[in-house]
């Protein structure tokens, strides 16, 4: 049995879409023993789509998450495409590919500025930098324009007012002066200005996803295809002034992360090589693969390779395959779901089941019962082994299959910062894995640009493949995993069809991967793996939880709250 001596908890794990709870047993020292990773709000978006038009999945689908609409679009209409054999046109898949990079490098800048540097960055610092020095500063690691004496003034003079109202803000929810901060206040106000900046830049390239997709949050898509057709000459339709704007968008976020988000990244690493070595976890890594060159369907092709990596063994990527049901897994042993066969068992998504069990203590409580069910996460496993997804994960199976660009960044960083290649398995190097990612996509996007116009300028123009849009061409029953490699990670949705409706639909997240609880045999998730061995300055302050929590990008899928007729609630009650 595991002590109930009080442990420290972090709840809500803020800075993060969603709901998450950490619990952590430490020794004398102050060294976490144990671990535990608790999602509190459930999910019911599997109960919601049973018995819907699969070609309308993706529109629920998107509302798993308020900041990960595109990627479950995405995945939505791949596991119906995969289901159907439908192969979608040269020109929807560079739209696709474009939408999902862009939402890489959207989703990678704003963690990192946003909501996982302020582990690093003391804000509260800044008042006390020279502007002058703070120049000289950035004007040494880039050239990027925004760097002069009088911008930082500025800047310095925004923050001051809001740390004299005593209305944070932005900045709230902080350690400020902990003194696991160890960047000079020169570094700081040059962190905080960036972080001002990338607010005011994320707004422009979102705008990427509205023209292919309609809208942001939530862009359309469709099965077969891309929603919205190309035709230059219509005002209405992806034509030669929207192409541009997408060109002018790929130019400033490539001068974004080159400019800023990699020296910022570097130079703020330089601080806390010590970091190289806490927070690696599990040694195994798990990627679906994406950004194919042709077809889905078509692996071989993909820019990110599919795979599996054990024991940090990169000489030998293990076989991934999504339908075979002994490979990706679900089990609920400390989970507040029940199985008709059990709750030891693991079930694959085409036979998954999301019955709701609440098993845990009646609020108010202290600390949760780990014996039992804890979190209302599964536990996904890969042939049983608990796995690690993400940019780490893709950036490992990258350099492990030879990609060039990857490896001469990772080489460059790691000398850069004179460390060696086992940094890669570390909060730190999780942290970098995401920026170099970043850099990669960036310059791809340009790549997949030029195709598409290339292939405008021949004279193709489709977009949409109709030709198994008919319910009436369906087998009675088909099944399809539709997967992609979602900023956080590998990321699946599988589905079950029959007679022209959802028999069936499990989507297993990239959070849920990285986590999700111990399962029947003990093992635990990559979050509860990770912290493990950490040191804690001061319980009351656990940054050291953070730091690493946060170097995965946590986003717990968000709550479904379920309304009845007349707006009346219905809540899922204790049993």
């Amino acid at each position: 049995m595991i002590a109930a001596a009080p442990r420290v908890v972090v709840d809500p794990v803020t800075r993060i879409e969603g709901h998450l709870r950490i619990e952590a047993a430490t020794d004398a020292e102050g060294r976490i023993t144990q671990a535990w990773s608790a999602g509190t709000m459930v999910r019911g978006l599997e109960i919601i789509l049973r018995g819907r038009d699969p070609r309308d999945a993706w529109a629920f689908a998107q509302r798993i998450c308020g900041v990960c609409t595109l990627v479950h679009g995405i995945a939505s209409v791949r596991a119906v495409e995969d289901a159907l054999r439908i192969e979608v046109p040269a020109n929807a898949n560079l739209v696709r590919n474009l939408m999902i990079a862009a939402q890489y490098v959207h989703d990678h800048v704003m963690h990192f500025y946003h909501l996982h540097a302020l582990d690093w960055v003391d804000v509260a610092s800044a008042l006390h930098a020279d502007p002058a020095a703070t120049s000289t500063l950035a004007q040494s690691l880039s050239g990027y324009a925004r760097s002069s004496p009088g911008y930082f003034a500025d800047v310095q003079k925004r923050v001051k007012t809001l740390v004299e109202s005593g209305q944070l803000g932005i900045f709230a929810n902080a350690y400020w002066g902990h003194p696991a901060y160890r960047l000079p206040p020169e570094a700081n106000l040059m962190a905080v200005a960036h972080y001002l900046d990338a607010l005011a830049w994320q707004r422009d390239v979102a705008a990427l996803h509205a023209i292919f997709g309609g809208k942001n949050p939530h862009p359309h898509f469709l099965v077969g295809g891309a929603p919205n057709p190309i035709d230059l000459e219509s005002d209405s339709a992806i034509n030669a002034k929207r192409l541009a704007q997408v060109q002018d968008i790929i130019a400033r976020m490539r001068q974004f992360v080159d400019e800023v988000y990699v020296p910022d990244t570097l130079a703020i690493a330089g601080f806390y090589k010590d970091w190289a070595t806490q927070g690696e976890g599990l040694g195994n890594f798990l990627c679906y693969g994406d950004f194919p060159a042709k077809s889905i369907f078509d692996t071989a092709g993909f820019m990110v390779p599919r795979g599996a990596i054990l024991g940090r063994d990169l000489s030998h990527i293990e076989e991934v395959d999504l339908d075979d049901a002994a490979q990706v897994q679900e089990f609920v042993s400390h989970a507040y779901y029940d199985y008709a066969g059990g709750k030891d068992r693991g079930l694959h998504p085409y036979d998954g089941e999301t019955t709701l069990n609440y098993t845990g203590p009646k609020p108010p409580f202290e600390q949760l019962d780990v014996e039992q069910g804890y979190s209302w996460m599964k536990s996904p496993r890969w042939r049983g082994h608990a796995m690690e997804v993400g940019p780490l994960a893709r950036m490992l199976m990258l350099v492990a299959t030879g990609h060039s660009q990857a490896r001469e960044l990772v080489d460059r960083t790691l000398m850069t910062l004179q460390l060696p290649v086992e940094a890669l398995y570390s909060t730190l190097g999780r942290t970098a894995a995401r920026t170099l990612e970043t850099k990669i996509l960036a310059d791809a996007m340009q790549g997949w640009y030029d195709q598409l116009v290339a292939n405008i300028k021949s004279g193709d123009t489709r977009t949409f493949n109709d030709e198994r849009w008919d319910p009436g061409s369906w087998p009675a029953k088909a099944r399809g995993a539709g997967f992609m490699e979602a900023p956080r990670g590998a990321l699946g949705h599988w589905i079950v069809i029959e007679d022209g409706k959802i028999a069936n639909y499990q989507a297993v997240v990239p959070s849920t991967w990285n986590a999700g609880p111990r399962d029947a045999q003990g093992q635990p998730g990559a979050y509860e793996a990770a912290l493990a061995g950490h040191r804690l300055h001061d319980p009351q302050q656990p940054i050291e939880i953070l730091r690493t929590i946060h170097s995965f990008d946590p986003c717990i899928a968000c709550a479904v709250h379920v309304a009845g007729p007349g707006g009346r609630r219905v809540s899922v009650s204790a049993r």
